[in-house]
């Protein structure tokens, strides 16, 4: 297949990108390569990319309608994968406008172009925080999301109900990934991982939100890769006995589908750090704070919907994929641990 991934020089979208182009496939990526975060990080996951023969990429926004229009005529994609979208809790409460012009205006340029060029099958990353201030664990897709925490959060509900809407009235098949927590090598140096493993190996302070009392669904990124893998192979289907009467959130009377993406098995946070710990040999300094505004204390994933229609469960366990991690973060950085200090 001819696969659009947005995104691609990003986090998720870069690993996704490989996977497809090991499969045979003809990915071509788009991303923006903004300055969010390291943009040197951004340019070598690409680097990686570019070496692949079927791979094509646009240095594009997704804001950019007509760009955008014009890269769908020419390159006539099967499938759409979009991964691009302004990530991160905390700093939607800094730049809400980033929200906004990324994950709304530019997921409607993503849905009409999909409409108007015969797209077989859009993906789109949605994420756990759509649960909000839902405390029934674990998060179920057939759960009500009406109490969003945050504008990110929002913006995320916001892409499944505008994903629907094109179902409905285009027959557009559409399938929502709600990823909790992802991690892995070549992950983002905003995330709780990559921030703790840095500031161990210079000696300094964690920052560690709620005192403590933090659980989260850790995913590791290959989980999240082979989910997406094989969902690029089952467009969204109708659900025959989806009833008005009784909605279910989850599903739809057209070719609609949402699905958590997590490892059904929430971790406490002082244990991931203590896992960062094991496998440096360096014991963290702790700074105990308290919860911080959008945040949410837990995340815990159902993942049975998954399971059923693609055959597949989450399920690295935290050492292994902190450990991966760490072995990439000192190999990137060309680091070495010396008595806890970075030489």
């Amino acid at each position: 297949m001819k696969i659009l991934v947005t995104g691609s020089a990003g986090f998720i979208g870069f690993h996704v990108s490989k996977r497809l182009l090991k499969e045979g496939n003809e990915v071509v990526g788009l991303d923006n390569i903004n300055d969010y975060y390291s943009v040197q990080l951004k340019e070598d996951r690409l680097k990686q990319l570019l070496d692949h023969h079927n791979f094509t990429f646009y240095k594009n926004d997704l804001e950019d309608l007509a760009s955008m229009q014009n890269i769908f005529t020419k390159e006539k994609f099967d499938v759409v994968i979009n991964l691009a979208a302004q990530a991160g809790v905390r700093y939607s409460l800094e730049n809400p406008h980033a929200y906004i012009n990324s994950n709304i205006v530019g997921f409607t340029n993503i849905l009409e172009c999909s409409r108007h060029h015969n797209i077989q099958h859009l993906i789109y990353a949605s994420s756990s925080s759509v649960y909000g201030a839902n405390e029934s664990l674990p998060f179920s897709i057939h759960d009500n999301i009406d109490h969003p925490m945050s504008l990110y959060a929002a913006t995320k509900k916001s892409n499944e109900l505008m994903a629907h809407t094109y179902s409905q009235l285009f027959n557009l098949p559409t399938t929502g990934l709600r990823f909790f927590t992802v991690y892995g090598p070549w992950g983002r140096p905003d995330m709780a991982l990559f921030l703790f493993t840095k500031a161990i190996l210079e000696g300094k302070e964690i920052d560690v939100f709620n005192n403590g009392d933090m659980l989260r669904d850790f995913t590791f990124v290959d989980d999240i890769v082979e989910s997406i893998f094989r969902l690029t192979q089952r467009p969204a289907k109708s659900n025959p006995e989806w009833s008005g009467l009784n909605p279910d959130p989850g599903t739809s009377y057209a070719p609609y589908r949402v699905y958590n993406i997590g490892n059904n098995s929430p971790v406490k946070l002082l244990d991931f750090i203590e896992a960062i710990e094991k496998k440096l040999g360096i014991a963290a300094k702790k700074n105990f704070l308290p919860l911080q505004a959008g945040d949410v204390p837990q995340t815990f994933a159902n993942v049975d919907d998954l399971i059923n229609d693609i055959q597949f469960k989450p399920e690295t366990k935290i050492q292994d994929g902190i450990d991966q991690f760490i072995e990439w973060y000192i190999s990137y950085y060309k680091k070495t641990i010396e008595s806890g200090v970075t030489q």
